[in-house]
């Protein structure tokens, strides 16, 4: 199966090496030093369910999509304030029946990729995996079950993602193929606002924010404002996803930080207006009260600055 990955990151490096080693025809789009890194040493992934090195004849990176062209499957793997910027990538990589699987953080992104490329062209996913760049040509996995769960946004079971699965089943990747993405969708929001949120807000492991009962009763009330909202608008999350979340945060290693967290201490761009600034926004614009999630976006935005609050 060709399959290109646009942006190389934790989520789109790891996933596309691990399709790569199972004799996937797997296309990475990166850049800058990343890119350099891939081609001139290829991309190992350390990864606490086994290492894995790609060498450079095995990692085919480019920056440029007319050398990777018409592809089965494109994992959409960009930061989610680059998703309207990254998809101008996307047309040189569709052919008429390629399927683009959005694995971002974020509720919205299929909207603005629809918009661009057609609502045919576009699914949904979510990914359940802690990772990221260590360094150039380096991705390091730290946590989390490396799940990926997917589905058309119209609740088809299509040939196309059957045969993806199906590829991905052959590189031992835990994957999982749904008929109600909106449902995956909100339930992969909602926990990674409130563990994002919290861990980032409060500068401290999932562990310590387990440890200290005020911050771990404010993380069970981001849930309880995330489902409120999902079924406000029309979502049937589960009715047991609030307490189902917790115990299986509770399950996780104690040193696990967010992706959130990563970005603010390096200074980098945040995904907060993605994550809790869309989530209060929504909850305003349904008439479900969301005093915890809007308490914590209020605190992390001054220190995303380059981030521009849109009302």
């Amino acid at each position: 199966m060709k399959i290109a990955v646009v942006g190389a990151g934790g989520v789109g490096g790891y996933f596309g090496a691990r399709l790569a080693q199972a004799g996937e025809d797997v296309h990475f789009l990166a850049r800058g030093a990343h890119l350099a890194a891939m081609r001139e040493r290829g991309l190992r992934i350390r990864s606490v369910l086994g290492d894995l090195d790609l060498g450079p004849a095995d990692t085919r990176a480019t920056d440029n999509p007319a050398d990777i062209g018409p592809s089965q499957v494109v994992l959409f793997t960009v930061k989610s304030y680059d998703t309207e910027s990254a998809s101008t990538s996307l047309p040189p990589l569709l052919g008429p029946d390629s399927v683009v699987i959005s694995l971002q953080n974020g509720i919205a992104n299929e909207e603005k990729l629809a918009a661009r490329i057609g609502v045919d062209h576009v699914a949904g996913g979510a990914a359940y995996i802690f990772a990221g760049i260590a360094e150039p040509g380096v991705i390091r996995h730290t946590g989390g079950p490396a799940r990926i769960v997917f589905g058309e946004l119209d609740g088809r079971r299509t040939p196309r993602l059957e045969a993806f699965l199906e590829a991905c089943q052959r590189a031992g990747i835990d994957a999982r193929l749904v008929d109600d993405i909106r449902v995956a969708l909100w339930t992969k929001y909602i926990l990674i606002c409130a563990q994002s949120g919290l861990t980032a807000a409060t500068r401290q492991p999932l562990g310590v924010v387990r440890e200290t009962a005020p911050s771990w009763n404010l993380f069970r009330q981001v849930l309880e404002e995330g489902a409120s909202v999902a079924r406000a608008e029309g979502v049937a999350v589960p009715d047991d996803l609030v307490e189902r979340t917790v115990t299986s945060m509770a399950a996780l290693p104690p040193n696990l930080y967010s992706s959130l967290y990563d970005d603010l201490i390096a200074g980098r761009r945040m995904e907060v207006e993605a994550l809790q600034g869309e989530l209060s926004r929504r909850g305003e614009r349904a008439g479900v009260p969301t005093p915890a999630i809007s308490a914590i976006y209020a605190v992390l935005l001054p220190q995303a600055p380059v981030v521009t609050s849109k009302t």
